[in-house]
C-alpha cells in the first residue's frame, strides 16, 4: 500500500508539475502627472478607469493613468506636469 503523499506527488507531476517560484507578469501602465493650477480643491473622476484624482490646492500634481490623462489634460485647471 502507498502512502498518500506519494499518490498527489504523482498527480502533480502527471498534471504539470509544481508551479512553486512562479509568479505571473502584470504590466503596469507608465503613469504620468498633471498639474492643477485653479484657485481651490478639484476632484475629478477618470473616464476611463473610473478612478478618483484628489488635487487637493493649487499647484498638486498627481501621477495620472494614461488611459484617462488625455481626458484630463484637456480640463480648464489641468496641465502637463
Amino acid at each position: 500500500m502507498s502512502c498518500c503523499g506519494q499518490s498527489r506527488a504523482r498527480a502533480a507531476a502527471v498534471a504539470g508539475g509544481s508551479r512553486v517560484g512562479t509568479v505571473p507578469t502584470v504590466r503596469r501602465p507608465t503613469l504620468r502627472p498633471l498639474e492643477y493650477v485653479g484657485p481651490t480643491a478639484f476632484t475629478v473622476l477618470g473616464p476611463a478607469t473610473g478612478r478618483t484624482y484628489r488635487f487637493p490646492a493649487t499647484g498638486a500634481r498627481l501621477a495620472v493613468d494614461p488611459r484617462d490623462w488625455a481626458a484630463l489634460a484637456r480640463l480648464p485647471h489641468l496641465r502637463p506636469a
